[in-house]
């Protein structure tokens, strides 16, 4: 274990700040940042801002110049050493010839996994870990999810009353939460790979389940929508269609006229064997398959319930409205009826706080294994 200084965390501090600059646009590539510091003093920045673009530590040494010579670079994710779509970025600190390489922690990534760090060890360069490195992987939350544990990060929102409902017993559910939430659960959208509904909730609120924010830098990405229809209930005319950005729809049968005037309004109609099984977490495969780290579910009740009831759910975000809606009103979630309390899906606060009008509650499982 190194032993880290002062001057060590605020610069890895300062290349978490710069990495979270890309955390709308880097998808499916992770939120990287990098500081190139000389003699003390910071001679260069960068982060990664687009998949298929230059990584941070090119872009850092770029701007440091001459001066990255016997420089120390400071970077939140292992350096890669494999070729992808831009070279590897050993090769660029290798090349800047920089004496000393602090990462914040390993790039679970199986082609890189070590590597990196190996190749760079292996030329004399002194290389160090471990610095800041919970903050780097809560950075990225999706990207460790999906190459360890084969699955996305999932992530439910829901709104709800002080009493726990969601919408009127007619349906009627806008606006149920403050401006101010709904403008919180943008930038939730925009950080998502994807954003997940059930064909019920599209039915009945003709959702568009897209980014609206003009200040979030997309950078020309747009997060997949992906509608889970069982059987192809999707009408051709469903707003959403008619938004700019892909949209995949999750069947369980195929019924081809249904599944050929979907594809003509430009969206993709896959018939996955889990969907007819419900097996949620076949699905998260499927969805990490595609490169997806995080999913974002805007759902109904039912769906928001088998998402909790199968232990899926990695992160759950509750916006709490100051007024209740009666005991006809449709629920948070709908699951199954508990004989013992043992038997309860517990969660733990990881972050409260007031949006608005309204309260944010953000909360983590506990205790229960996805199955």
């Amino acid at each position: 274990m190194s032993d880290f200084d002062a001057d060590d965390h605020r610069h890895m501090a300062r290349a978490l700040e710069l990495a979270a600059r890309g955390l709308y646009s880097t998808d499916p590539n992770p939120r990287v940042g990098c500081v190139v510091v000389q003699g003390g003093r910071v001679v260069g920045e960068g982060f990664h801002a687009r998949a298929g673009e230059a990584h941070a530590e090119p872009l850092a040494l770029a701007a440091a110049g001459a001066a990255a010579t016997g420089a120390t670079v400071y970077v939140t994710l292992e350096p890669c050493a494999h070729h992808g779509r831009t070279p590897p970025c050993v090769d660029a600190l290798l090349a800047a010839r920089v004496a000393r390489v602090v990462y914040a922690v390993g790039d679970p990534n199986p082609r890189v996994a070590g590597g990196g760090g190996a190749a760079l060890a292996a030329r004399g360069v002194r290389v160090e870990s471990g610095l800041l490195a919970a903050a780097a992987e809560a950075l990225n939350p999706g990207f460790f999810s999906r190459h360890r544990r084969g699955r996305p990060w999932l992530r439910v929102k829901l709104g709800a009353s002080l009493d726990g409902r969601t919408s009127l017993a007619n349906g009627k559910s806008q606006w149920l939460t403050c401006e101010a939430a709904r403008g919180d659960v943008q930038r939730l959208r925009a950080r998502s790979s994807a954003i997940l509904t059930g064909v019920a909730s599209v039915l009945r609120d003709d959702a568009r389940l897209t980014v609206r924010d003009p200040s979030l830098e997309l950078r020309g990405r747009a997060p997949l929508r992906i509608v889970l229809d069982p059987g192809l209930a999707l009408a051709p005319t469903a707003r959403l269609l008619a938004e700019p950005g892909p949209v995949l729809v999750l069947a369980g049968s195929e019924r081809p006229e249904a599944a050929a005037a979907l594809r003509a309004r430009g969206a993709e109609v896959l018939v996955h064997p889990a969907v007819a099984a419900r097996d949620l977490g076949a699905l998260l495969t499927e969805l990490a398959a595609r490169d997806l780290n995080e999913v974002l579910v805007e759902a109904g009740p039912r769906l928001a319930g088998a998402f909790i009831e199968t232990g899926l759910v990695d992160e759950f975000v509750l916006y709490l409205a100051p007024h209740m809606l009666g005991h006809d009103a449709a629920p948070l979630a709908m699951l199954p009826m508990l004989d013992d309390l043992g038997d309860r899906w517990e969660f733990r606060y990881a972050d409260v706080r007031q949006v608005g009008s309204d309260l944010r509650l953000t909360l983590a499982p506990v205790g229960r294994e996805p199955r």
